[in-house]
C-alpha cells in the first residue's frame, strides 16, 4: 500500500478544505478583473477556520454523566450547524460572484478557472450534505459516496488489520518479483482488489518474460475463476485456497513443487520493504496520473538498485580472488 500525501480526513475538515480553496481562487479571479466582491477573502477563510475549530473541539470532552454528553452533543450540533450555515453562505456568494465573472470571460485560462472553482464547489455541496445527513439526521452514509481527500479524490481508506497502523490512506499496488530479486511488473490497484488482478499480472508479465512459468500468491489473490486462468498461463500455480480443503486440492498444495514455491513466496516481502525504505512508502505527486508515474518510477529505481547490488558483490568477489593470489604469489617468491 502506497500513501498519499494527505491529511486524516473528516466531514468538517475536507469542507474546510473545499471553501478555502473556492474562496481564495474566487478572490483571485475577481482581483484579476478588477471587481471587488471579495476583498476581505483572508478573514473569510480565517472566520471557516475558526468555526471549524470549534466544532472540532466541542467533539473533544470527556463528560461521564449521561446529561453532561446531551448537553456536549447538543452543543456539537449547534457549532456544526452554524459553521456549515457560513460555508452555504459563502458558497452563494461565489455562485453569485461566477455569474458575474462568467460575462467577463476572454480566454480560454478564464474558462480553466471558472471549471476548477466549481469542481471545487461541488466538492463543498457535497460535504455539506454528507455532513447534515450524518450529524443531523442520523444516517450511515454509504462507503461508496465517500472522499477522503479534496486535493487527491482518488485516495483509498484501507483497513488491514495492522497492528498499531488501523486504517491506511493511499491505494493499493501489486508487484510481482522474480527470484534474482527483480521486479518483473507492477499493478496500481485503484478501487479494486487481489482477486481482481491476479490473472493480468501474469499475462502482462508473461508478453515481457515468456519463460515465466511458476508464481507463488497469497490467500487473497484466490476464486475459482484465477486457479483456471492460471493453470492456461503457467506450469506451476501456487496459490492457496480458502476454506476447508478437497482431497485433489489438499494433496495439490502438498505436493513437493508447491511447498518450495510457497517457502520462496517469503522473499517478496523483502522487495515490499525496499521500495518503502527508497521512497515508495508515501507518493508526493499529484493525481493518479501523478501517483502512477511515481509508482513506476520507483519500480525502475528498486531495479537499478540491484543491478547495482550485483555488480557491487561481483566487484567485492573479485578483490577478493586478487588478495588471496596476491598473498600466495608473495609466498612462493620468498620461498624460491
Amino acid at each position: 500500500m502506497v500513501e498519499t500525501n494527505v491529511h486524516y480526513p473528516t466531514d468538517i475538515n475536507l469542507l474546510y478544505d473545499a471553501m478555502r480553496k473556492v474562496i481564495t481562487l474566487t478572490a483571485q479571479w475577481c482581483e484579476q478583473h478588477e471587481v471587488s466582491d471579495w476583498r476581505q477573502h483572508a478573514y473569510h477563510v480565517r472566520h471557516l477556520k475558526r468555526l471549524m475549530r470549534a466544532a472540532q473541539n466541542k467533539k473533544r470532552s470527556k463528560a461521564q454523566s449521561e446529561e453532561q454528553q446531551k448537553r456536549n452533543a447538543t452543543l456539537i450540533a449547534q457549532a456544526r450547524q452554524e459553521y456549515l450555515e457560513v460555508a452555504e453562505r459563502y458558497l452563494k456568494r461565489a455562485h453569485v460572484a461566477l455569474a458575474l465573472l462568467e460575462q467577463r470571460v476572454t480566454d480560454e485560462f478564464d474558462v480553466l478557472k471558472k471549471l476548477e472553482i466549481e469542481g471545487f464547489m461541488r466538492h463543498a455541496i457535497r460535504q455539506i450534505d454528507q455532513t447534515k445527513r450524518r450529524v443531523m439526521l442520523g444516517e450511515a452514509i454509504p462507503h461508496g459516496e465517500k472522499v477522503f481527500s479534496i486535493f487527491e479524490p482518488h485516495t483509498e481508506w484501507i483497513s488491514k488489520g495492522k497492528a498499531g497502523v488501523p486504517v491506511e490512506l493511499g491505494v493499493k499496488v501489486c508487484v510481482l518479483e522474480d527470484q534474482h530479486q527483480f521486479i518483473l511488473h507492477h499493478q496500481v490497484m485503484q478501487k479494486k482488489t487481489d482477486d481482481q488482478v491476479t490473472v493480468s499480472m501474469v499475462a502482462e508479465a508473461k508478453k515481457r518474460f515468456p519463460k515465466l512459468n511458476a508464481c507463488s500468491f497469497d490467500k487473497g489473490f484466490h476464486s475459482p475463476a484465477n486457479q483456471t486462468g492460471l493453470k492456461e498461463l503457467l506450469e506451476l500455480a501456487a496459490l492457496p485456497q480458502k476454506g476447508k480443503l478437497s482431497q485433489p486440492a489438499e494433496a495439490a498444495e502438498q505436493s513437493e513443487t508447491f511447498l518450495k514455491a510457497r517457502r520462496a513466496h517469503s522473499a517478496v516481502e523483502s522487495a515490499i520493504n525496499a521500495l518503502e525504505v527508497h521512497g515508495l512508502d508515501r507518493c508526493p505527486d499529484h493525481g493518479i496520473d501523478g501517483f502512477k508515474r511515481y509508482v513506476a518510477l520507483a519500480v525502475v529505481a528498486r531495479n537499478i538498485h540491484r543491478v547495482g547490488a550485483i555488480l557491487w558483490q561481483q566487484e567485492q568477489r573479485r578483490e577478493q580472488r586478487k588478495r588471496k593470489y596476491a598473498d600466495r604469489e608473495t609466498t612462493y617468491k620468498l620461498a624460491a
